[in-house]
């Protein structure tokens, strides 16, 4: 504000002693601009956040839901085809899970069993969150390939997610893995096929092309999709809090790990369904 004063009188200074000159001119240009920007309502004020979840992200998610729903089936179905992979041919967990992890798991040891005792939580969350970030822009990105590219994200984490938990329970720790992801694990997979699905919608905009051009109507998928990927960031936050925090911990019982997992669930349904702020009647 008090640049814009400043700039306020000196304008006034310059069309008392410089009447028509360029640097008036110059000067009111200036003082236009910075007048334009004081008085503009802040870009992520309180409003523009709640339309965000009220509107732009519940049709985003909406826009994309039914195509959600088939790339869940396929990350299942690639889960279910890597668990009969590893369970008929065990050899082959080599190709999902490096030598340090099949070592552990054959001695009786999670990869997961160390994580609270020798990392901090507030390290491992970070760590995590911007693990799960670069899945979940790899899936959207891996559109740009015509949606082949976010096809074979998703079914290339189902073969590892169905391949680990076949490996766990042949040496009977398939229990002690599921009681690992059971806080995060729900979210996290939901936030890898809402970006997958986002990633097919941005494939289908470029073959299917529902603008003159392809270029355009690549950028009004994007802009259209956009408030869904800051809904998977924040989902992912959160996931990466819990897996920090909550997965690694032994002292938490299933039934809480449970209880959390369907909680956060609910409450990214919630947020997609625009039911998290409603509006007042």
């Amino acid at each position: 504000m008090e640049t814009y004063r400043a700039l306020a009188r000196d304008l006034a200074s310059a069309r008392e002693l410089l009447p028509g000159n360029v640097a008036t001119a110059a000067l009111e240009s200036a003082y236009t601009t910075l007048h334009t920007a004081v008085g503009r309502s802040p870009r992520f004020g309180r409003a523009r956040l709640l339309a965000l979840f009220r509107d732009d992200i519940p049709a985003a998610a909406a826009s994309v839901r039914t195509t959600t729903l088939w790339i869940a089936l396929l990350l299942a179905a690639s889960a279910l085809a890597g668990w009969w992979l590893i369970a008929t041919y065990p050899e082959l967990v080599g190709l999902i899970a490096s030598e340090k992890m099949i070592d552990g798991v054959e001695h009786g040891h999670l990869w997961t069993d160390q994580l609270f005792n020798v990392v901090p939580s507030s390290v491992l969350s970070a760590r995590i969150f911007s693990n799960n970030v670069v899945v979940t822009a790899g899936a959207f990105c891996a559109g740009l390939f015509f949606g082949l590219g976010t096809l074979y994200v998703i079914t290339l984490n189902g073969l590892m997610l169905g391949g680990l938990l076949a490996f766990a329970h042949q040496h009977g720790l398939g229990l002690a893995l599921l009681r690992f992801i059971l806080a995060h694990g729900p979210v996290e997979l939901s936030v890898i096929c809402l970006a997958g699905a986002a990633g097919t919608a941005l494939g289908e905009s470029l073959i299917r092309p529902t603008a003159p051009t392809r270029a355009e109507s690549f950028r009004r998928c994007v802009a259209r999709l956009g408030p869904l990927l800051v809904a998977c960031a924040l989902l992912l936050l959160g996931s990466g809090l819990i897996e920090g925090f909550i997965s690694p911990d032994p002292r938490i019982s299933i039934p809480v790990r449970l209880a959390v997992g369907l909680a956060y669930w609910a409450l990214m349904l919630l947020m997609l369904s625009g039911r998290l702020f409603p509006r007042r009647r």
